[in-house]
């Protein structure tokens, strides 16, 4: 099926190099990302409303003699745990079936029907119900949407199509915990229909609003978003899930690999969400300076996932890569140090274009190995990996702060760096750049033996 660009980006030919595609983006990729960011946003919500909601005393009954950080984090960590395991699952459903976007529009109406199940929540137990099935959704969601843009891309426009499609993402995580503290703070709100007058709550209006736009995205995938000929085709293929080379030179599948370092990635990113009052307490600083740390990093993805996506369609996958890892650990190890607002803020930073960094190109390289053979399966490994570490970081968090406030920092950079080693050790360039020693001819299969693309 023929794309549909919006844009295309052109670049000079290099002498005695052979040129992959120029770059287009498809529509269907546009609405993607566009359909990402709203329910992003509605998702987000919960980041900050959850917490508000457990400190408030609306919820009845104990919360299973855990502290309040351990119980919150464990909340929020539960949505990441569930759609992470369920992932693999999903992903390979869609590869069986080769209708992406029946998975897709499946997670987005469970995920409309959780958030608005929020406002009959009233005590722990149905608080983590929900919890799970909110993740159960976004298990059913983020395999086939993921599969559908490396379907939709070329080698020449994977990268860009995948920092286009973060770029949004990140852009709904960012807005939705400014907009929920908002609602709740502006709570409560008189309501009069059909001559009823009643009051709606910040929380409940927090939840309703959540609900309406991840059902914006599903009203926009359901009209402009199809599947591609080639899904079909490919379907029922081999569904397996590699963890060691084929090559003999290598230890581990390249895309096992990234697995691991992006989990590692996202436990050093998310360990400061279940800690938040310790760190407040450390640095002397209201909360409105935490959302400000917190929202350093969103917006620095926002700025960089696009133009690193492309510059590795352009440059090659792996450098970014490994510079982004490199700058991960002691931007990390730094945060269980620093002792002003300032410098924390910094440290953030530094994470956001560390992440910046990995997430695209790193799904991107993921692509080019796999392209369109059972990427469900495979590219499922890549997104739980980084569900599961956004689900690790706070509970480790909760539990490493016990030991001393710099010790969960020094665990994270700890990770990064094995996460470093990993990739520089086990992983291949799979795009030909100015200066790079691949032969023009060899294989986009990184650690694997040259076949005919």
């Amino acid at each position: 099926m023929a794309a549909e660009p919006f844009q295309e980006f052109h670049r000079p030919e290099t002498p005695g190099r052979t040129m992959i595609p120029r770059p287009s983006v498809d529509r269907r990729v546009l609405v993607l990302a566009i359909a990402r960011f709203a329910d992003a946003v509605g998702n987000s919500f919960l980041i900050v409303v959850l917490p508000l909601l457990i400190a408030s005393g609306r919820l009845s009954g104990d919360a299973f003699g855990l502290s309040p950080a351990f119980i919150t984090g464990l909340i929020l960590s539960l949505y990441g745990l569930l759609n992470s395991l369920g992932q693999p699952l999903t992903g390979r459903l869609s590869d069986r079936t080769g209708n992406r976007k029946l998975f897709v529009l499946a997670g987005l109406a469970i995920l409309t029907v959780a958030n608005l199940a929020y406002v009959f929540v009233g005590d722990y137990v149905s608080l983590l119900t929900v919890r799970a099935v909110q993740g159960v959704g976004v298990a059913f969601t983020i395999p086939s949407t993921i599969a559908l843009l490396n379907e939709l891309a070329s080698d020449g426009s994977r990268g860009g199509n995948m920092g286009l499609f973060n770029a949004f993402r990140m852009l709904g995580v960012g807005i939705g915990p400014i907009a929920a503290g908002l609602v709740v703070d502006g709570g409560p709100y008189p309501l009069s229909v059909a001559g009823i007058n009643a009051t709606l709550d910040g929380f409940d209006a927090a939840f309703y609003l959540a609900g309406l736009t991840v059902f914006v995205s599903y009203l926009l995938v359901t009209r402009w978003v199809s599947n591609p000929e080639r899904t079909a085709t490919t379907a029922r293929m081999d569904l397996s899930i590699d963890v060691l080379a084929e090559n003999e030179q290598k230890l581990l599948d390249p895309v096992f690999t990234l697995a691991v370092a992006g989990m590692f990635m996202a436990v050093a990113i998310g360990l400061i969400a279940a800690i938040e009052p310790i760190i407040n307490d450390r640095l002397g600083q209201q909360t409105t300076w935490f959302g400000l740390q917190y929202g350093a990093f969103v917006l620095s993805q926002i700025f960089l996932q696009l133009p690193v996506g492309m510059a590795s369609d352009r440059w090659g996958r792996r450098p970014f890569l490994l510079i982004g890892l490199a700058v991960l650990v002691p931007a990390t190890l730094a945060q269980g140090f620093v002792t002003t607002s300032w410098g924390m803020l910094v440290t953030r930073i530094g994470q956001g274009i560390a992440g910046a960094m990995v997430f695209a190109p790193g799904l991107a390289l993921a692509g080019d190995i796999i392209e369109d053979r059972n990427s469900g399966t495979k590219l499922s490994v890549l997104t739980m990996s980084f569900g599961l570490g956004t689900a690790l970081g706070p509970v480790s968090a909760g539990y490493l702060v016990r030991f001393g406030f710099v010790t969960p920092f020094v665990f994270g950079a700890g990770l990064a760096l094995l996460g470093f080693m990993l990739v520089y050790t086990q992983v291949e360039e799979t795009i030909d750049y100015p200066g790079s020693d691949r032969n023009s001819g060899a294989s986009h299969h990184a650690g694997a033996t040259p076949t005919d693309d």
